[in-house]
């Protein structure tokens, strides 16, 4: 199989995928990374809907002993299982971002609260927050910072979560075709997507326009790569008993 290879430490796997068939080529069907959730998330970002199988590498992303990279190379040889992610899209005037997880406005001023209004569908949800920001999440990013704010998660439509709101307001799941809009009161403000270097920044009574994305990622295997015991393993410090090194 024609592959590119993305991420770290690329000479510590080139061997493994050439034993198991893989051939890296301009002309590629599909892209392995080889790191954690941040090299999956870029590759996605500079490689739009090209199919993905992600292999954790242990100087970066230590996998537990089922999920190491020759396992998961087995695995993938016997069984392929194409999940498809659906994508979220933040858009302010010509200018937008993309991303898998989520959607993220916050204050560009790091010393001053963000003022914002939010309206849901056309309909007005809240009038002024004044906090750190909002989250539009997706179901896949409803472990990631949507759950650091909210200590939940949520299985289906779009997670939407307010960062240390000043007043009490509730976060809320919403269906995945809805639209959410936000008008920045007092700013400036930041939309960025996921972990991308690009982010726009939005001025005072400037409206940002968030949904879900007709576009998909395409990832193989992804269920393998968010082992939650992989993913623990990155704090072994937490964990000493069940993880001994």
């Amino acid at each position: 199989m024609k592959i590119k290879l993305l991420g770290k430490n690329l000479d510590d796997v080139r061997p493994l995928l050439k034993r198991y068939g893989f051939e890296e080529s301009e002309n590629f069907e599909m892209i392995v990374t080889y790191g954690g959730d941040g090299a999956l998330l870029g590759a996605e970002r500079d490689f739009p809907g090209v199919p993905k199988l992600p292999l954790r590498d242990a100087a970066t992303a230590r996998p537990c002993p089922a999920h190491d990279p020759e396992k998961r190379l087995q695995d993938f040889l016997l069984r392929r299982e194409l999940v498809r992610l659906p994508k979220l899209c933040g858009s302010f005037r010509d200018r937008s971002v993309v991303g898998i997880n989520d959607l993220i406005l916050y204050n560009g001023d790091r010393l001053s609260a963000l003022r914002y209004r939010v309206k849901i569908d056309g309909e007005l949800y809240a009038s002024e927050i004044v906090g750190d920001g909002a989250v539009l999440a997706s179901v896949h990013g409803s472990t990631a910072y949507y759950r650091s704010i909210t200590h939940s998660i949520f299985r289906v439509g779009l997670g939407l979560a307010f960062s240390n709101s000043t007043e009490e307001i509730n976060h809320l799941v919403l269906g995945e075709d809805s639209v959410v809009e936000i008008e920045v009161l007092r700013g400036p403000a930041i939309l960025a997507a996921d972990n991308a270097p690009c982010r726009i920044e939005i001025p005072e009574h400037g409206v940002v326009t968030l949904r879900q994305s007709a576009d998909e990622a395409q990832i193989f295997n992804l269920k393998e790569f968010m082992c939650p015991v992989c993913r623990m393993l990155r704090h072994p410090d937490k964990h000493p008993a069940a993880f001994p090194l």
